[in-house]
Parts: structure tokens; sequence; C-alpha cells
């Protein structure tokens, strides 16, 4: 659809840019501009101007540029055609159409889009009405308080089969209106049509702008719903049925919060379902986002990347921990392959065994959830998990099939340049995983090689050594490379002077690497920050035991300058001692390898 240039300029004229930009940005008079910090980008010193005379906005710092649909475009994350839609509204213009056609399907879908809003207001009213107290009862026992009822909507559908539809007959709506948006199912053996939800709290499912165009529905517990069901035993879960408003393949629940919590720097999450969005949203993760009862879709994951208004594009994916949510991993791998491109990619974080968001969060805090988060494994450590986590590569041909399963994957990138990227990643891991003391290939390939997520390795088979062999000096080699570990711990200032040694240090173990990741991210995110609260995160991202182990008193006693006690004189030489004394053994280690094979 192209809209003529006129109304284009109309448009422009009737409203001005620095109103537009002002209610989502905080900006202020400079002269005949106004400026204020970029929403674009991360500053603290305002380089971003709007210019009502020129009708344009610029930012200095990252060199945004546009008028007024383009900032309604790259800040809302809105089409052209949505931008100009918005912004017409607000202008008290009408859109012009250019075809019958045109005009008869936008003329059926505001029908839609005034149905469903009126459908929603009267569900909201629902849950609140005395003769639905039980309802109300237990959604708000649930977790929920009305400050969050009212943010999603969410409402009751009564067990009354013609109540919702006897409502909007009132409000002048047909049964063919009602059936088309999935509200109403076409007649039944009394010849009556009927209401699609019953007895059921509902969520509304809103589109980027707000509109509601389907709804989601969880039947209320056995003892709230009337005894004479019979054998009828309801789905606890129903989502709204594919209308012309909604199609459920390309949708997420709780999209239009999300959007605009990526637009104030928060992460993307998905998550199961939309109890889960909004547990989330409850703990402050505001950018929750679930898919409505499906598999995550290749639609869906083009409407993740185009929420996220930075360049770099890596939404969460939160699954279970339980065998099946690591087959939703994969199946989210599997679909995430052929699409990926540069700064396109996805993380997976993995739930405790038996846990969803709202128990975790009831149970542990924020910071339980968050621990989750952070430990977020880049697709390609999933990758590497899944196809090498307990398994024996002891022998050449294992070798050789875990090469060519790696190929495999690394083929369904179209991406040229990704592509090559992961196959030499993918061939760096296998020369590091397969040397017999491990030395690292080069430092991008150690580093990746290093990177694991506790939290999906404590839900699934115990994890193996890759070659299922231990070296010959490993527990000489541990003697070192856990005081540089707790080094670091427990003298968090040095971080700087050791982050790209640390970033390199193979553990030996995976739980150990996964805690020397958790170090590295902790302190990059948090820098400066002192011993107790590192200490804090490494604990609430689960990882207690594994820290009992290396801040203990038997790894001081053969190295005081680790200690928490260690006078700072003797930190940075102690560590560079360390350093210096594993590197010397590798390298010993590598040349007995290579006296072997000559």
């Amino acid at each position: 659809m192209s809209i003529p240039a006129r109304f284009l300029d109309e448009l422009r004229t009737r409203l001005n840019i620095s109103d537009i930009v002002g209610r989502k940005v905080r900006i202020t008079r400079a002269g005949r501009e106004f400026k204020g910090c970029c929403p674009f980008h991360h500053e603290k010193t305002p380089s971003f101007y709007v210019n009502d005379d020129k009708q344009f906005y610029h930012c200095f710092g990252c060199g945004a540029h546009g008028d007024i649909i383009g900032f309604s475009m790259q800040h809302d994350n809105l089409s052209f055609i949505e931008a100009v839609e918005v912004l017409a509204q607000e202008a008290g213009m009408q859109v012009p159409e250019q075809t019958p056609q045109a005009r008869e399907q936008a003329k059926k879908e505001k029908g839609l889009h005034a149905l469903m809003e009126d459908a929603t207001r009267w569900m909201e009213a629902q849950l609140r009405a005395p003769e639905n107290a039980q309802a109300y009862r237990y959604i708000v026992e649930r977790g929920l308080p009305d400050e969050l009822l009212s943010a999603f909507r969410v409402g009751y559908a009564p067990a009354e089969r013609q109540a919702l539809r006897n409502f909007l007959k009132s409000q002048d709506y047909t049964d063919k209106q009602m059936i088309e948006a999935g509200v109403l199912r076409p007649a039944g053996q009394n010849g009556e049509p009927y209401a699609f939800f019953r007895e059921r709290i509902m969520f509304p499912v809103m589109d980027r702008r707000g509109r509601v165009i389907a709804f989601g529905g969880r039947i209320l517990p056995d003892n709230l719903r009337p005894p004479d069901q019979g054998d009828y035993v309801p789905a606890k879960y129903m989502n709204s049925s594919d209308t012309p408003l909604f199609f459920k393949g390309a949708m997420l629940y709780g999209e239009p919060h999300a959007r605009q919590a990526a637009i104030d720097g928060q992460d993307i999450i998905v998550v199961e379902g939309y109890m889960d969005a909004i547990a989330c949203f409850k703990a402050g993760f505001r950018g929750a986002v679930a898919p409505m009862g499906t598999a995550l879709t290749e639609e869906q994951i083009m409407v993740l990347w185009k929420m996220i208004p930075s360049e770099i594009k890596v939404p969460i994916l939160c699954f279970d921990g339980d065998n099946a949510g690591r087959r939703a991993a994969q199946r989210a791998a599997d679909r995430l392959l052929p699409h990926l491109k540069a700064n396109h990619s996805a993380r997976f974080a993995f739930l405790p065994d038996g846990q969803d968001p709202d128990t975790l969060v009831n149970s542990g805090g924020k910071k339980a959830l968050e621990g989750i988060l952070k430990a977020a494994m880049p697709l390609i450590d999933f990758l590497w998990l899944t196809h090498t986590q307990g398994k024996d590569f002891s022998t050449p041909e294992a070798r050789a099939g875990l090469t060519k399963t790696l190929e495999d994957e690394v083929l369904r990138i179209a991406d040229r340049d990704v592509q090559h990227y992961y196959r030499q990643a993918f061939r760096d891991r296998i020369r590091q995983a397969f040397n017999s003391y491990g030395v690292n290939a080069n430092n991008v390939g150690a580093s990746y090689a290093k990177k694991t997520n506790t939290k999906y390795l404590r839900t699934g088979v115990q994890s193996a050594p890759v070659t299922n062999l231990r070296r010959p000096s490993f527990q000489k080699a541990q003697s070192i490379k856990l005081p540089l570990l707790a080094c670091v711990i427990n003298h968090p200032h040095i971080f700087d002077y050791v982050e790209e040694r640390l970033g390199v240090l193979d553990m030996g173990e995976v739980r150990l690497n996964a805690v020397r990741q958790c170090v590295l991210n902790v302190i990059i995110e948090n820098n400066p920050i002192d011993r107790a609260n590192l200490i804090s995160n490494i604990e609430d991202a689960g990882f207690s035991d594994v820290l009992r182990s290396v801040l203990n008193s038997s790894v001081y006693t053969h190295a005081g300058f680790c200690a928490p006690t260690a006078d700072e004189d003797d930190i940075i030489s102690g560590w560079d001692r360390a350093w210096s004394a594993l590197s010397q053994m590798e390298a010993e280690q590598e040349d007995k390898k290579r006296n072997i094979i000559t």
C-alpha cells in the first residue's frame, strides 16, 4: 500500500515533532531546538536534538536521524504504514485507501477490533462482579494484584454460554462478526452459537499497538467450578483460533509491554506461558513474552528481533529444566540456525527442574531468576553441549562423528559470514577438547570453549569430560588453577589486570568453568564490585557448592596470595607467578605430546 506524498506532507505539517518526541524522551529547549539524551543509544551527556522548524531529529552521538515518521518507526518498532496510521490518528486525519477491496478490508478489521475491545472490557468487569468473586479471589491469591490485572487487562469468562453473545448483541455486533473474531463458536446442538471461552480467567493478547486481537484462557480449579460437569474434562489452557486479526504462529503474548521494555534497555525474554510472562513482569523483567501454546516459530523469532531497537538483537529464550524443556530448546535452535545473521541470535537459559518463573521468584526472590538469566548461554554453547554432554569421545570414530554432526549444523546457517565463524569456532573447540592437555588453538576458540551454563547441565545427564580421560597432570594443574580463580573472587579489584587471562583459563571441570564464566559475567556487568557482592551473585546463580571448593582453606594453604587476608603487594605478583607456572606446565605437556607423536 503506497500513501500519497501530499498526505504525508500534510501529516508532517499538522504535528510538531517535538510534541511526539517529548512524550517518549525527556527533552528541554535549547535556543530554537530541543535537546536530550538519545533514546537509541546509552549516553549521559545529551547529544540528541529535535528541530520543529526543519521537522527532524538528529543524534550527534550515534548518527540517528529522521523525521516524525522515522522517529515513530525507530522508537516504537513500527512499520512505515503502522507509524503513519498512528500519527494520522493523532493528527485527526484519515489514511487514504486506494482500492474498494482495501477499504472493505480496513472497515472489516476496524469492526473486529472494536468488538474485541468491547469483549475485553466486558470480561474485565466480569472478573470484578460479585457473582464471580471466586474467580477474582483465585487470581489474586496467585499473586496478581489489581495493578497487574489492569496492566494486562485480565478478565473472566463466566460459565453462561450466552452471556458474552447477549452483551455483544446489545452493542450491535452480529453473530457472524463474533464467530469471525473467535469469541463465539458456530451453532451447537440447540441451534444457537455459544461462547468460545467459559469458566476461564481470560488473558487478552494484544498486537504491537496495544489492540486486543485474541484471548488465552485458563480454566478455574475444580473446587471453584460447578460440580455438575459429568465426564467433561476441559483443557487447562485454551487459546483463540486464527482469525483475520490473529495468526497464532506470528504473535507473542505481552508484546506491547516488552517492546517498551526493550526501548528502555531491558532484555527480551521468552517464557512458556502467559502466567510466566506476567510473573516476570511482576519481578521487574518487563521484557517477557510467551508464544501462544505453540513451540517458538520462525515468524516469532523475526518478531523478537524486530522488538529490539539496538543493533545487537539477542533475546533470551528461557526453558523448563526437564527433558521436555531441553527438547523445546533444541527445536528453537533448529529454527534459529537458518536465520542467523550478524548480531542476530539468541541466548538459552534453563530453570531448575520443576520450577517456573513464578515459583522461582516466590521461593528465591528476584535474584534467583536474575541469576538464571545472567547465566544464559549463547546459541553456540547450547549446540556444543547438546552434542557433547555425557558422551564418550575416546575413539577416533566418535570424534569424527562429532565433527560431522557439528558441520551439519553449520551448513544449516544461510548467512555465509556467520557460517564461517561458527565453523571456525567449532573447529577450535574440537581441537582444544581433544588435545591431551587442552592447549588452546587460539584465544578466540578457547574463550568460546570455556563458556558453559550450569543451569542446563544440572538438569540433564551428568556431564563427563569430553574425552572421558583424566590428564596425567590434572591434579597438579588444579592446584594452580583453583588459586587463580579464588584470587579474583576474593580480590575482584584485580579483574582489569587479569581479565584476558581469566577469559581463556580452562578450569578442567564443567562446573568450575561455569563458576569462572559467572565471575566474568558478574564483574563485567557490575565493575567495580566488592568481594561480598560478587560472592552473593555467584551464590544466587546456583554455585554455592562449587564456591565452597574454590574458597577453601586447603587452597589458601599452598597459595597465600589468593586468601582474603593476603597482603596487597602479594596479590598481583602471586597471580603472575601462578599463571607463569601453569603456562610452563602446559608447554611441557605439549612438548611431551609432540615427542610421543613423532
